[in-house]
């Protein structure tokens, strides 16, 4: 009875996983480019007040675009989270609560900063609830993408580690620019289009933490060999790069937007995405 519900168990799992796997490849484009581009144009008339005040930086809008941009990410992930990656994954998510909090309070280890907008609920008026959702898929990507452009030299630790932290690190280099340019947040001083140097000391203990993490979750090998067959996982990226790239580029932050390009070359390098998302975007026939 017990090995018969477990079958059923997992015909249950397999045909829901199989369900949003085709919910999300037929609807690619519209994730990973519509969106960002959407994304792009409203925070940017947001921050220059071109939009009344119920669509402004509207919260909900925010957190709902960036759960359907990070939904190629779960789906493509989820065969492969087990306890062990739960378990990493949760610890992540307090740490992220963590440093956070004594980031705003104390202006360490980023520098002094604060939120000008919330982003949806706030916890303990601080932090933003939703704020693994920004933080924890933005690791994820910078793995599964080295990964993918080391190859066989990812099997080493002393490679593979030291440069997924250096990819979570180039992220930032394109994510805090654009958010400060629209209105997200704020640095009391800042080198870096507005951005102190010390921030990216603070993303490289946070990255150095998440990596350590990401790589205690995951069965390698298996990992591995999902990023290679599921065409849509690293899509959650090239809708960061769409994103913010667009609003650094029309913000004249060239250094930031140039950073975001060298993203496109390693997406490109993985070989998988192609016209193949492009496809997506024409009648079937075509």
């Amino acid at each position: 009875m017990d090995e018969a519900a477990t079958r059923t168990d997992d015909r249950t799992r397999a045909d829901v996983q199989r369900r949003l796997e085709r919910l999300v490849r037929e609807n690619r484009f519209t994730i990973a480019v519509i969106f960002p581009l959407v994304g792009a144009v409203t925070l940017i008339a947001s921050a220059e007040g071109l939009l009344p005040e119920p669509l402004a930086y509207n919260p909900l809008l925010i957190l709902f675009g960036a759960m359907v941009m990070r939904s190629p990410l779960l789906v493509g992930l989820l065969p492969r989270i087990g306890r062990r990656a739960l378990g990493c994954l949760g610890v992540l998510t307090a740490y992220t609560y963590a440093i956070e909090t004594v980031g705003v309070r104390t202006g360490w280890p980023y520098g002094a900063f604060e939120y000008r907008i919330q982003l949806g609920p706030m916890l303990f008026g601080e932090v933003p609830l939703a704020l693994p959702l920004f933080f924890v898929p933005l690791v994820l990507n910078a793995y599964l993408l080295t990964l993918l452009v080391l190859g066989d030299r990812a099997e080493s630790a002393l490679v593979r580690i030291p440069t997924a932290i250096a990819a979570v690190v180039a992220i930032d280099l394109v994510l805090d620019p654009a958010a400060v340019a629209v209105g997200f947040w704020t640095f009391a001083s800042g080198a870096y289009y507005g951005v102190p140097l010390s921030n990216y000391v603070g993303w490289l203990i946070s990255g150095t933490a998440g990596v350590a993490l990401v790589d205690l979750a995951f069965d390698r090998a298996a990992l591995l060999e999902r990023v290679r067959s599921c065409v849509f996982i690293l899509d959650d990226l090239v809708s960061f790069v769409l994103l913010w790239g667009t609003i650094n580029l029309l913000y004249g932050n060239w250094l930031a937007a140039g950073v975001a390009g060298l993203f496109c070359l390693g997406l490109f390098r993985t070989g998988r995405y192609d016209l193949d998302l492009a496809r997506t975007a024409l009648p079937a026939g075509r």
